[in-house]
């Protein structure tokens, strides 16, 4: 299968997509920072050699280099799943964050989704068969103190990959929106998590690659995930 990724150079996207590499799948990825994502891609190719890996620098939050991402990706094929994982944390709240987070918060967390999207469902609704994954958060279902921008944005992708499902029920197009509590990525820097208090990027990707491996009639809406103990 072909399998875009968003964000694929660290956490949840770079171990999604070493799931999807391990099963020798067609893999093609994204994120800001050229040099980590060709690190990223080198050392996930060298450790499965079966599964073909191409990878691109783009700036998702810029809807012109989102919508560049999307075609590059149909260059080589459509994609069977996409994987809208690319974003952004900026803790504030409302009353007082800087002015234009909210802006930046949206074009990373949302619009970047929006735009891939868009470029690659032509391409979907005319094959009838895909898999949307919308990166979302628990965010995008509870309002928490110094959420702010952040979790407007969030609230605002959760909201997106249901109006999608709707739309793209007739077309055999599935859309799972994936809510992930703490996780341990670069979000929580240099947080201890000797004592496995919050998950690891592992655990999100084993989901999403569940969920990718149901029949055609079968769609996850939502995965829903927090730490044993729940949210810090």
């Amino acid at each position: 299968m072909n399998i875009a990724i968003t964000g694929a150079s660290k956490g949840i996207g770079r171990a999604i997509a070493e799931i999807f590499a391990a099963e020798g799948h067609h893999l093609f990825l994204c994120a800001r920072k050229e040099a980590s994502l060709y690190q990223a891609m080198e050392t996930l190719q060298k450790k499965y050699p079966a599964a073909i890996i191409k990878a691109k620098p783009f700036d998702l939050s810029r809807p012109a280099e989102a919508k560049a991402f999307g075609t590059w990706c149909l260059e080589y094929g459509v994609p069977d799943v996409l994987i809208n994982n690319a974003g952004v944390f900026e803790p504030g709240a409302v009353h007082n964050e800087p002015e234009g987070l909210l802006e930046s918060q949206i074009a990373a967390n949302l619009y970047s989704a929006y735009h891939v999207t868009r470029t690659v469902l032509p391409w979907m609704m005319e094959k009838r068969a895909g898999h949307i994954f919308n990166i979302c958060s628990i965010a995008s279902l509870h309002a928490y103190p110094n959420g702010g921008a952040y979790s407007i944005s969030k609230f605002a992708l959760h909201g997106f990959s249901k109006n999608l499902r709707e739309e793209l029920k007739p077309f055999g197009i599935k859309v799972t929106a994936v809510h992930p509590g703490a996780v341990m990525t670069d979000s929580w820097g240099g947080f201890d998590n000797s004592k496995k208090r919050i998950m690891e990027a592992a655990d999100i990707a084993k989901m999403v690659y569940a969920a990718a491996q149901l029949s055609p009639q079968a769609c996850v809406e939502d995965i829903l995930i927090r730490p044993l103990l729940g949210d810090l």
